[in-house]
């Protein structure tokens, strides 16, 4: 049911676009259209229910901060994009609401952070940047860049860890978050394939 009202709103708005420009889009134009109006309306619709979760549980705060953390790491280190979309939003709950409600409840003492930040190094040295098979980073040198940033980045985050405790909790999921991301073993367990770049 749910499938079939996001099929049908998607179909609404490529059939509103169609009928309302002055361009005559033919069926491949149209076909890229619900594409991309697919992308946006699960992006939409999963930050929706991220923050809800957050709103509901009271750390929406902390989420928005982890979410703008992470995302900056991301630019850099990229990462893994689930196959179906209900994989990718079951990981986002786990991960971006589960690890920050279970961080924002324990104790975080220095063992947790020294080991989530040697954890964050050396997965961005090894990893950085993981790609995926639509977007293949072919270029080396934009991959030692990509790298070195990611690397640059996490330092920086682990520097305002030290000096801003009340941002520590979205700092360390950001790191935990991103390496898990790109290591090839969470490739592996959603059947996603792993240095695209040396297959281009």
């Amino acid at each position: 049911m749910v499938k079939d009202m996001n099929r049908l709103i998607i179909n609404k708005c490529v059939d509103f676009i169609d009928n309302n420009s002055n361009y005559n889009y033919n069926e491949y134009d149209l076909l890229k259209i619900k594409y991309g109006l697919e992308g946006i309306y699960l992006t939409i619709t999963k930050i929706i229910i991220i923050l809800l979760i957050g709103f509901i549980f009271k750390f929406l705060d902390t989420l928005i901060i982890t979410l703008i953390f992470f995302n900056i790491l991301r630019f850099f280190a990229f990462g893994m994009h689930a196959k179906e979309s209900w994989q990718c939003l079951l990981m986002s709950i786990i991960l971006f609401n589960g690890l920050p409600y279970l961080l924002l409840n324990i104790s975080i003492n220095n063992y947790i952070f020294y080991f989530i930040s040697l954890f964050s190094i050396i997965s961005f040295l090894l990893f950085a940047p993981s790609d995926t098979e639509k977007r293949p980073l072919t270029n080396k040198k934009k991959r030692i860049i990509r790298k070195i940033s990611s690397i640059i980045v996490s330092f920086i985050y682990i520097l305002l860890y030290i000096y801003f405790t009340n941002i520590r909790v979205p700092i360390l999921c950001s790191l935990l978050i991103e390496s898990i991301m790109i290591n090839p073993i969470s490739y592996k367990l959603f059947g996603l394939s792993y240095n695209n770049y040396k297959k281009a």
